[in-house]
Order: C-alpha cells, then structure tokens, then sequence
C-alpha cells in the first residue's frame, strides 16, 4: 500500500519536498496550505536571488545545499522554459577596515566551491560595475536572478500531474500522532497520514507546538523593505552589488539587486514585524509581538543589537538614513532616485532560548512527524536540495 505523506505549507519548500515525493512515485501526498495559492509568504516576498554560497559555515547543512540546490533551480528553470539570469554579484569592502572581513568571505565561499570566485581591486571592480565605491570586492558571476512564485506554481503543476493534491483554505489547528498515523485537523476538515512533514516558515513554531515540540528555537520576524530605483537610474547597476556583512548581525545589509525580470531595487533593511506576516507598519499582531517581546531571548538580543536596531528602525522611518546607506556604494545616487518602496518580506529567523542566532537549517523529528524548524536565506536556493536532503536522511526508511 503507497504510504500517505501530508505536507503542512505551501511554499517553495513544502512545494518542493511534495514534488519530489509525488513525482518519484514514492508516496500519496496531500499539500495543507492556509492560503488561497501557493507561495503566498516568504517565497513570494523576497528578492529572487539564486545564491552561490559565499558567506556559510563550511560543512553546513546551508553550504552543501545551497550549492546543489542552485544547480537543480538551474537545471529546472532550464527544463520549464522560467527564466534564470546569472547577473553576478559583487561584495563590495568600502573602506580597509573592511578587508579583513571581505578576505574570511573569500576562505569561506573557496572552501565551499563557489563558481568562477574572482577577488577584484578598484580598476577591476569597476570593469563589473562601472558605478560602484570601494577598495576591494568579490564577484561570484554565477550568483543569478529568478522568479520563485513562477517556479513554486511550475513545481506545483508537476505535484498535481503525478496525482498529488495541493489543498488550500486549510490552517492547521491540532495534530496528534500515535505510532500508526497522524491524524491533522484543519480549520474545515481532517485528515489522516502515515507521515507528516512541516514546511510553516513564518508559523514553524506554531505549528511545532501542536505536535508537542520543544518550544525552541521561536521564530522571531524581522520585515525586510525595498526601494525601487528609478528607471532613468538603472543603468547605475548592471548585476547586484552586496555590503560585507556585520558578522556581528544576522542579515546582509542594504544592497542593490537587478531582478530576473530587468528593475532594480534597493534593500532589504531589517526591523522587527509586528506581526509574523506584517508587511508594514500598519500591520500589528498583538499575540505575535507579545510573544517575542516575551521570549527568554529577547532581552539577550535587545542587548547585543539594539544600536543596529535603531539605525534599522530609522532608516525604515526616514528616507534620508536609508539613502545615505545606499549611496555609500553608488556615490552618483541622489534621494530622489529612490522611488516608493516596491516591496516587503519577512524573514522567519529562528533563536534559541539564550537569545542566540540559530544560523543553520535545522530539522527535526517527532514520531511520524518531520520539523523544519529553521530554514531561512538561502532556503530558495536550496528548496529542491532540502527536500532531497530531507526525505533521504529524516522521512524515507525511517
């Protein structure tokens, strides 16, 4: 008899682990999603860039998948006809303060096998980019652009071509599990499975709790905003130009990126949502903002960043403190080339108990049940990775 597998969530890692079970034939599966569509949260909120793994820890679960995750997006938007426009990245060291940090970048991403890593001083910099400040960079040329909604609903097609099901409307409310089934109730209906593997991003740990989880990691959401640059201006940036990263901070910086689709934009920055899918300020979610405020942790990491906060936190405010971050990479850039902000996402990023960053991709398994807990930047890169990873080493024989 075909085991029956449920997915809870539908985005490109829900999408992408139903595709590669459906597809193979190796089991019945059925996709809850809250939603009216696919793709709804975080896949549909970011900036589409295919990463080559230049920033993580060597032998992560993010450098390896991250790596054969951009090669099997490659592959499939090749096979499907979507697009994918290796644009190349640069990472740009301002200052030589900056160097030390941009030369630990460069071990890192030769240690996880970036393609085609070149290190550029300022004459060569500028052949990549003609616009750029800097004293150094590094450019990864097969850092590329793509659409991950079109990708999702393309996977989403092959799901239900294999005979698998993608259900949506349906919000988990309970979960229960013995050694024979799990029986998953959903705001209109229930269902029954052999296994069930949890794709909630935002609502990971929610989710987790209905299973009888570990409370942590929690999921703290940080909104991301962009600025559009104005069509007149765009010719300032051919690819995408990237900060050396604060190690110190768990997100990138401003940076600017052309897209897969020829417009460039400006972000993200990164300041706490008020609600798990608050993309503005005007969306508040008093349960969602208590809970962080009241997680163990917070005080630890208001501690360590709040002067990084509150320079992120008036920049999303004030227009001027965000272009002054911008201009400091395209000094011809002038405040008005900003145009309004295009887009925002949040980010599911997940800490521990002590307040710490819990910087891998993380799974775990209660019974039946299969977690991710953690699965931000670079999981679109790497969602066909993961889903391999995790039916191999966490669903399949086990």
């Amino acid at each position: 008899m075909t085991e029956r597998i449920g997915i809870i969530g539908g985005g490109i890692l829900g999408i992408a682990m139903a595709r590669a079970l459906s597809t193979r034939g190796l089991a019945d599966v059925t996709v809850l999603e809250k939603e009216q569509r696919v793709a709804t949260h975080q896949t549909g909120h970011n900036s589409g860039v295919v990463h080559a793994g230049l920033y993580y820890a060597p032998g992560s679960l993010k450098a390896l998948l991250c790596q054969r995750g951009r090669v099997l997006t490659r592959d499939y938007c090749r096979e499907r006809n979507l697009p994918y426009r290796e644009l190349g990245k640069l990472v740009v060291a301002l200052t030589e303060d900056e160097l030390p940090a941009l030369a630990n970048i460069e071990s890192r991403s030769i240690a996880n096998g970036v393609p085609g890593l070149r290190r550029l001083g300022p004459e060569a910099m500028r052949d990549v980019e003609p616009h750029v400040a800097g004293v150094a960079a590094l450019h990864s040329p097969h850092t590329a652009a793509v659409d991950f909604v079109a990708i999702t609903e393309a996977m989403a097609e092959d799901i239900r071509s294999a005979g698998g099901r993608i259900i949506f409307g349906h919000e988990a409310t309970a979960i229960t599990s013995g050694h024979a089934e799990v029986r998953v109730t959903t705001t209109q209906a229930e269902f029954v499975f052999d296994r069930l593997i949890v794709c909630a991003g935002l609502q990971s740990d929610v989710v987790a709790g209905l299973v009888g989880a570990a409370p942590a990691p929690r999921i703290l959401p940080f909104r991301g905003e962009y600025w559009g640059l104005s069509a007149a201006k765009q010719y300032l940036v051919r690819g995408m130009i990237y900060p050396v990263p604060d190690p110190g901070f768990p997100f990138l910086g401003v940076h600017f990126t052309r897209g897969v689709y020829n417009t460039v934009h400006v972000g993200p920055n990164a300041v706490p949502a008020l609600a798990r899918e608050g993309y503005g300020w005007n969306k508040m979610s008093f349960r969602d903002t208590a809970a962080s405020i009241m997680w163990p942790g917070a005080r630890a990491l208001a501690r360590k960043h709040w002067r990084m906060g509150a320079r992120e936190i008036a920049a999303s405010l004030i227009k001027p403190l965000y272009f002054q971050q911008a201009r400091r990479f395209i000094p011809e850039l002038s405040i008005e080339d900003l145009t309004a902000k295009t887009a925002s996402g949040v980010r599911a990023q997940a800490w521990s108990l002590d307040g710490s960053l819990l910087d891998d991709f993380a799974i775990e398994k209660v019974g039946p049940v299969t977690l991710l807990r953690n699965a931000p930047s670079p999981a679109a890169t790497s969602a066909m990775a993961i889903a391999d990873y995790v039916l191999e080493h966490h669903v399949l024989g086990v």
